[in-house]
């Protein structure tokens, strides 16, 4: 009986040290993590500087920055980037016409878009359908496209003209064309729109104006991560959570950390041959501050604002048909 009693001991302590292995492999599986070059990703960059993956057990492999949502969209179908902090549009995107397998496990901040003019040229929306209007936007199906067509809708004006005068480049160039004087308007995504008021533009819209309630980006992981490493996802959307907190509880704070991470990220942003030029792109952290106050940090998200934009995609033909909501959600992993 007491060598029954010894050997049951024995398996006990033998399957709880396998189980606390098992446990800590699976919190400690390398993550590669893709975010945007922009506030939106606020929580992520927040969340490194402060170290909140590293308290969470959690290991980055990989930790890219990438100009656009869109080229983020086109990251996640590589097999070392398992997790993206992204727009809401490119991650629809992805799944719908990619086919890539992911979940939105986490919403990151609504709003984050905003049409910033020359204020010599446009004083009304309507402005924006003169001949000879030159205004930049990023690229046919990315966030701030809807959101630019989201405009035309909710102000009622010509599409065919304003698209007409619309030239596809990313958020710096289009800042480098501000300083130019080739561009009288812009529509992009924050922290760049209020960029462009330090070079004399005004903020003419912002999303808040032509799109309540809407969702900005989302914290997406690869449905296979969920199925064999769900407690990883938990603690990843835990330092997310924990890095939004803090960054709505100290703002100024915040705005300098992200000043900090941008301008150093930017080296490995910009392509060798533009490096020089998007030198002159300084971000400050009070240009941060002033952008961040125009986002609203939350984790929480509305399936409902998620089922419009799918559907508002769905019109725009940017994504072939409709599907539900709850099929791209998996919001079991936030903290209530």
């Amino acid at each position: 009986m007491k060598k029954l009693f010894v050997l049951i001991a024995l398996f006990l302590l033998v399957s709880l040290g396998i189980g606390g292995c098992a446990q800590n492999q699976e919190v400690n599986a390398p993550l590669g993590v893709a975010v945007e070059f922009n506030d939106h990703a606020a929580c992520a960059y927040i969340a490194q500087d402060k170290g909140y993956f590293e308290e969470a057990g959690l290991k980055l492999s990989v930790y890219e920055s990438y100009v656009t949502g869109t080229a983020l969209a086109a990251a996640l179908a590589r097999g070392d980037i398992q997790v993206a902090y992204i727009c809401l549009v490119p991650a629809i995107s992805a799944y719908a016409n990619a086919g890539v397998p992911l979940k939105i496990v986490a919403g990151t901040h609504k709003y984050g878009y905003g049409l910033a003019v020359n204020p010599d040229k446009i004083k009304t929306v309507e402005d924006l359908e003169k001949p000879g209007i030159r205004i930049g936007c990023v690229q046919t199906g990315s966030a701030t496209d809807v959101a630019l067509q989201k405009m035309i809708d909710k102000y009622g004006l010509n599409r065919g003209i304003v698209l007409k005068s619309v030239q596809q480049m990313n958020p710096p160039k289009q800042m480098l064309a501000i300083k130019m004087e080739k561009l009288d308007a812009v529509f992009v995504p924050e922290h760049w729109a209020t960029m462009a008021e330090t070079s004399g533009f005004k903020m003419l819209l912002t999303a808040k104006d032509i799109w309540p309630e809407m969702q900005g980006s989302v914290l997406v992981v690869k449905e296979d991560l969920i199925n064999s490493h769900s407690e990883t996802v938990r603690k990843l959307v835990e330092a997310s959570q924990k890095a939004t907190a803090w960054a709505r509880e100290n703002p100024i704070e915040a705005s300098k950390i992200m000043a900090r991470q941008l301008q150093s990220a930017g080296d490995q942003v910009f392509p060798t041959d533009a490096a020089e030029t998007a030198k002159q792109l300084l971000i400050t952290s009070d240009i941060m501050l002033r952008s961040m106050d125009r986002l609203e940090y939350t984790t929480e998200i509305d399936p409902a604002i998620v089922q419009e934009t799918i559907d508002y995609m769905v019109s725009l033909g940017y994504i072939k048909s409709s599907f539900k909501a709850e099929d791209i959600l998996d919001l079991r992993f936030l903290k209530r």
